[in-house]
């Protein structure tokens, strides 16, 4: 059948309608855009992180809070698993899914600028996002300038240190970094000190230690140092707010090493990601200024990213230098720490 419109009009027409069809396309195109995270994270502690996100880039983030076996929910899904990033704590935990095999190597001029190549995977498996130094507690009335972590088990400690389990990731991290700075029979030893020196079991939490120094039942303890910026910034008639004001901190060090011992959050790309691009946007995103920034001030977790502002109480603590040893190496002797504190009972 002959068309009623002459060749020129067709054309005008399909160019019309292409026209209209078009922003229609990019519109629905730019809706689409999203990602998937999986993390591990309390989800207090990052949505403000990716509520911002989503407002400057317009890439909506779909989080899936997975409190444990992330490793395991995502070798179930396998090759159809809708994750894009995956977020933990802990280095081990981190590893654990480089390992596992649900992870892939990424290239990241923006990240290799802003991550020590300590603090990140060599082959770009996986990153730093964010700082957790391990440090003392002390009572404030103590005239204590400096520590070494080998002192905590010095005698003159006997009866006055406080620490949580020696087999939560935090101290496990730190016992393997010991191994790897002094090696196993002397960190075996250091154990034994410790143990000698508690003034109650190894338990609890990190708080408790600033609580248990205002009660009076040790004078030391070891601990993270962000809980202090959630304690000293807690209401002031609040009982966080108290314990925190009864200690001060000091970063110790390893005696061969100026440095101090840190654990991260961090993240990887997922194996299957269907977002890859979206996925490295995110990661680079959350080691901006911005996102560093939210890190430091909500989160009081120290920026992997030099130069940022500190939230005031972090900053009190003076410079953090890290420990040089790439965490892959403090890694490795998870395992054998773990062994170390069932040997000795350290929780007994």
């Amino acid at each position: 059948m002959t068309s009623p419109f002459p060749p020129t009009s067709r054309l005008a027409r399909r160019l019309a309608t292409l026209a209209i069809g078009l922003p229609l396309l990019a519109a629905s195109a730019a809706m689409a855009a999203e990602v998937n995270l999986y993390t591990t994270r309390e989800p207090k502690l990052i949505e403000p992180l990716l509520n911002a996100y989503t407002q400057q880039s317009g890439v909506k983030v779909n989080t899936v809070f997975v409190k444990d076996g992330l490793l395991e929910r995502v070798k179930a899904e396998g090759a159809q698993s809708p994750a894009d990033v995956l977020m933990t704590v802990d280095i081990g935990n981190l590893l654990d899914l480089v390992d596992g095999g649900v992870t892939q190597p990424i290239q990241s001029e923006a990240l290799n600028a802003v991550i020590p190549a300590n603090l990140r995977g060599a082959d770009g498996q996986w990153y730093t996002l964010s700082l957790r130094d391990r440090v003392a507690y002390v009572a404030k009335d103590l005239d204590i300038q400096a520590l070494h972590y080998e002192d905590f088990a010095d005698p003159k400690w006997k009866g006055k240190v406080c620490i949580r389990s020696g087999q939560h990731p935090y101290n496990t991290a730190l016992i393997a970094a010991l191994i790897a700075h002094d090696g196993a029979e002397a960190t075996e030893q250091w154990l034994r000190g410790v143990k000698a020196n508690l003034g109650r079991p190894a338990t609890g939490g990190d708080r408790d230690v600033a609580r248990d120094i205002l009660g009076g039942i040790c004078d030391i303890g070891i601990a993270n140092a962000y809980y202090v910026g959630r304690m000293k910034n807690a209401p002031q008639d609040s009982d966080s707010y108290k314990w925190g004001e009864a200690i001060k901190v000091i970063r110790p060090t390893f005696k061969d090493s100026k440095g101090t011992h840190v654990n991260i959050s961090g993240a990887a790309v997922a194996k299957h990601a269907p977002h890859q691009a979206e996925a490295i946007q995110l990661l680079e995103y959350l080691v901006s200024d911005e996102a560093q920034s939210l890190y430091a001030k909500a989160n009081y977790e120290y920026p992997v990213k030099a130069g940022v502002e500190l939230d005031p109480v972090v900053a009190s603590f003076g410079a953090l230098q890290v420990d040089e040893l790439p965490l892959t190496e403090i890694a490795r002797h998870r395992k054998l720490a773990s062994e170390l504190v069932d040997k000795v009972g350290l929780n007994r």
